[in-house]
């Protein structure tokens, strides 16, 4: 695309049609300005309705095309006008957007082409850690809230193996053992293939030894790889996401995963956990003149890689219903066909970056996001394969629900940090956060695994001691007849002290109910 400008003023008509689609009354998003004909239009604004931002959104695109900037310029804004904002920072680059912008020849060239009256800013800005790993305030999750359908696919469970490990999660939720971290998870399952636990389940199934040897093997793998530490308390209260700073700015969540980078289906499944856990908690809303809150939804192919169905059916019931909780979700990936069509058909906001033509995979994704645009007077072929680096093709939902037309459109500059900020600056962010404190420390409190292990050892020792009993009874016997009144036989003694029996008066009435689960199968003890 060239950089020739044109002053404000009568435009061309086909690009004042689409201007006209863009025309807002209420709060909108400044995206950057059209660009028709190799020329920039400053006078024709690219807009998106603040009010539209929970109808969801897909942001596409190469890589180097300029997708992460245009995460930042949008978190920015929202946090301006008061909606908090989540992003997940996969490669350590988005922390920026807590410090002012640097200003340059680039930027004052980029503003004056879109008309922008652009100043350094930063953003009000926490920064999070999955279970501590890397800078930020340590996120958790416990087992018991993470659920089976989500823990499957990070274990790379097959439908059988997910079915089974569904098992055991309802078990465990009716008998009031909590699962908090991974060792609970396999003292369960052993408990459940041990003689004294297979009764539990033949009723509605059973566990059987070889799924639970998969189960136990792909905990270990899991363990090993360092994932422990996501699972625990204290657990992440996801109420923490929709919160304002003082000055009434929307705090902004960033998510740092640059040190898990490596363990892709760990950290997009957790994000789901984040978004499902909204959902569960969040009352109904409606429409809203702004969001609660909006989540991005980085490298969102990891989500769908290898998902099976129960899986993918839940993400597809949660985007539908999510909005509706005043939680809008963009998801950022590099082709809209790394993303379902169910899912893809909700998604009202659209900013699609250049794509590259190089093979024959490469032009057949071209032509299939081609055909997810309404029709345009763009030969969207050539032009996608044309843009320049923070130049897009748009088309958003108007203030009216109507899909906008499609617009090329040269992109406006962050008015934060473009880059990663300074180590030490953002320790020192982590540190001073109020939530630090509330977060930092592990806790590893009784739960299932010790429970079961009391319990085991407990069963033990009454065993032991009325074998004793047994044995001093047989040596009397041989002295006196034996009485009526004599004491319960020794089967009676060790089926009374039996584990699970003394297990489900002690913890089986805890709770008294049994969780109750969200499309996910996630649920959350509040404490």
């Amino acid at each position: 695309m060239s950089d020739v400008g044109e002053a404000a003023g009568a435009l061309p008509q086909p690009a004042q049609e689409i201007a006209d689609g863009y025309a807002v009354d209420g709060a909108a998003l400044g995206l950057g300005a059209l660009l028709w004909d190799g020329a920039c239009l400053p006078g024709a604004q690219i807009r998106v309705p603040l009010g539209m931002l929970n109808r969801h959104g897909l942001v596409a695109g190469a890589t180097g095309t300029g997708k992460t900037k245009t995460l930042q310029l949008i978190a920015e804004q929202l946090s301006a006008n008061g909606v908090p904002v989540f992003l997940a920072d996969i490669k350590g680059d988005v922390s920026g957007i807590a410090a002012p912008g640097e200003p340059g020849g680039k930027v004052t060239e980029r503003a004056g082409q879109v008309g922008q009256s652009w100043e350094a800013k930063g953003f009000p800005c926490e920064f999070y850690a999955l279970g501590g790993i890397g800078p930020g305030i340590p996120l958790r999750a416990t087992v018991t809230s993470f659920g089976p359908v989500l823990l499957s696919k990070v274990l790379q469970l097959n439908r059988t193996q997910e079915q089974s490990l569904g098992l055991i999660f309802h078990y465990a939720d009716a008998k009031g053992l909590e699962l908090v971290d991974l060792k609970d998870l396999r003292a369960v399952v052993a408990f459940l293939v041990s003689d004294t636990g297979k009764p539990e389940l033949k009723g509605i199934g059973g566990l059987s030894t070889a799924t639970a040897g998969v189960i136990l093997r792909s905990l270990t793998v899991f363990e090993q790889q360092g994932a422990g530490n996501f699972f625990g308390e204290p657990e992440f209260d996801t109420a923490e996401l929709l919160r304002q700073a003082p000055d009434g700015r929307g705090l902004v969540a960033v998510l740092e995963l640059a040190a898990v980078q490596d363990k892709p289906q760990l950290f997009s499944t957790f994000l789901m956990w984040l978004l499902a856990d909204l959902f569960h908690d969040l009352p109904e809303v409606g429409d809203l003149d702004r969001p609660k809150l909006v989540f991005f939804f980085d490298e969102a192919h990891l989500l769908f890689d290898g998902a099976s169905k129960a899986f993918l059916d839940a993400i597809t019931q949660t985007v539908r219903l999510i909005r509706s909780k005043g939680v809008g979700i963009f998801f950022v990936t590099q082709t809209p066909r790394d993303v379902p069509g169910d899912v893809l058909a909700q998604l009202g906001n659209r900013v699609q970056h250049a794509l590259r033509a190089f093979t024959p995979d490469d032009a057949k994704a071209l032509r299939a996001t081609v055909k997810t645009f309404p029709n345009s007077p763009y030969d969207l072929d050539e032009l996608l394969t044309g843009l320049g680096i923070g130049e897009a093709v748009i088309t958003v939902l108007s203030e009216n629900g109507a899909p906008t037309p499609v617009a090329a459109t040269r992109l406006r500059s962050p008015q934060s940090l473009m880059g990663p900020l300074a180590a030490t600056e953002l320790a020192s962010a982590v540190k001073g956060s109020p939530l630090y404190g509330r977060y930092a420390e592990a806790v590893d409190r009784e739960s299932a695994y010790e429970k079961l292990t009391a319990e085991h050892e407990a069963g033990q020792r009454a065993a032991a001691e009325a074998a004793g009993k047994a044995d001093a009874a047989g040596r009397a016997a041989k002295k006196t007849p034996r009485q009526p009144e004599d004491d319960a036989s020794l089967v009676e003694q060790v089926v009374g002290s039996g584990m699970f029996r003394s297990l489900a008066r002690s913890v089986g009435t805890q709770l008294g109910r049994e969780i109750s689960r969200s499309l996910f199968g996630t649920a959350r003890r509040r404490r």
